[in-house]
């Protein structure tokens, strides 16, 4: 079973974004193996063959849960403790629980929603290309960062953030849109990372050097608002 689970990972489809890579490798692969010679079919082959491998975009299990947050990539934990979203947010000065995970070249690439709830801003920003492990390369690096309203009221930021060999972050939604827990809405191609910001007051349940699966890990549970919200109950003195 754990065989099967693999190989559909690994065959699993490309995402939209690879399509232009892999059809041009492919095209490379025949009209170069006519014209030039064998050498440049089987490089442009491994070429092809690779971005098939990175692109590739499986469907995953969301938890069912009510009220936990996912991990919005794939990846390892390098960081958690607290720190100031991007300014461009507009999320405030406040230091708040952050989960950074770094994406190597071997991971799924396609970052989702931790939760449901809507986008209330998103903020490209340029940068450099430094590692993306490295802690400098939050506020360095080119990045890309959404703001989310979770439907109790609570806000939460996902950033994008390019690597030292990323050249193009994609995101697929605007502001206004609604997102449900584990939904897609982007990729970063060739090494990133992915910061999540949780909401205030809510601390992670993950650990540095933990491996996440985008969509299916848990990274932090919100808290019942029912429980907090709850008056007490009053005992009385009934005699008996």
């Amino acid at each position: 079973m754990a065989f099967i689970e693999s190989l559909q990972l690994v065959l699993a489809k490309p995402h939209p974004a690879g399509k232009p890579f892999i059809y041009g490798g492919i095209a490379v692969a025949v009209a170069g193996g006519i014209a030039v010679g064998t050498w440049v079919f089987w490089l442009a082959a491994a070429f092809t063959g690779f971005c098939f491998y990175f692109f590739r975009d499986p469907e995953r299990v969301v938890p069912t849960r009510p009220r936990v947050m996912v991990a919005p990539a794939d990846g390892r934990v390098t960081m958690v403790g607290p720190a100031v979203p991007p300014e461009e947010l507009g999320l405030g000065p406040a230091p708040r629980w952050r989960v950074a995970i770094f994406l190597s070249v071997a991971d799924v690439h396609v970052n989702r929603s931790p939760y449901e709830g809507v986008v209330t801003r998103v903020a490209y920003r340029p940068g450099k290309f430094l590692n993306a492990s490295l802690d400098k390369a939050s506020v360095e690096n080119e990045r890309n960062a959404l703001a989310m309203r979770l439907p109790g009221g609570e806000q939460i930021a996902v950033v994008q953030i390019a690597g030292l060999i990323a050249r193009r972050i994609l995101c697929t939604v605007r502001e206004g849109d609604r997102l449900e827990r584990g939904q897609r809405f982007g990729m970063i191609r060739f090494g990133s990372r992915t910061d999540l910001y949780l909401p205030e007051g809510v601390r992670p349940l993950v650990a540095e050097h933990q491996l996440m699966i985008g969509g299916e890990t848990v990274i932090a549970e919100l808290p019942d608002a029912t429980r907090e919200t709850a008056p007490p109950v009053l005992k009385t003195d009934t005699g008996f």
